[in-house]
């Protein structure tokens, strides 16, 4: 019986949907002085981006890894960074979902976000972390 158990958690753990991608948000309260500090200082190439006010910006490093800014009243220090893991081929709804039934805490669960939907959940020390995926990707993966 227990073996039965095990391959079964085994197939479903095999077919939750895996990050590829990762960006590290920043939540920060003057954004145009982000960008200079940014660009000017650290010399990353910074680029706007539209979709909140008055723009978001987004710093390509390797491949596979950004940061991203966003203006908001809410800036305390230990609020941000937040890790968001950027689900390639979408299936937010069937990972978050997983990861609940294996007693994960979810914080907040899937909702709108800019370009698409994210989820926010925690790891065993509390540790927030997101799971985002494009608008245009499905958001099961289920037949």
């Amino acid at each position: 019986m227990r073996a039965t158990v095990a391959r079964a958690l085994q197939r479903m753990v095999s077919m939750i949907p895996k990050p590829h991608e990762i960006a590290i948000v920043f939540n920060v309260s003057d954004i145009e002085r982000t960008e200079r500090f940014y660009r000017d200082t650290l010399g990353l190439d910074v680029s706007r981006q539209e979709g909140a006010e008055p723009f978001w910006l987004i710093a390509d490093l390797i491949p596979g890894t950004q940061l991203l800014f966003f203006q908001t009243d809410d800036v305390r220090p230990g609020n941000t960074p937040a890790v968001v893991f950027d689900l390639k081929q979408g299936g937010i709804d069937d990972l978050i979902a997983a990861l609940a039934e294996q007693g994960v805490s979810i914080v907040t669960p899937v909702s709108e976000a800019p370009g698409g939907w994210s989820a926010d959940f925690q790891d065993p020390d509390g540790n927030m972390l997101a799971f985002w995926q494009r608008a245009e990707t499905p958001r099961s993966l289920k037949g």
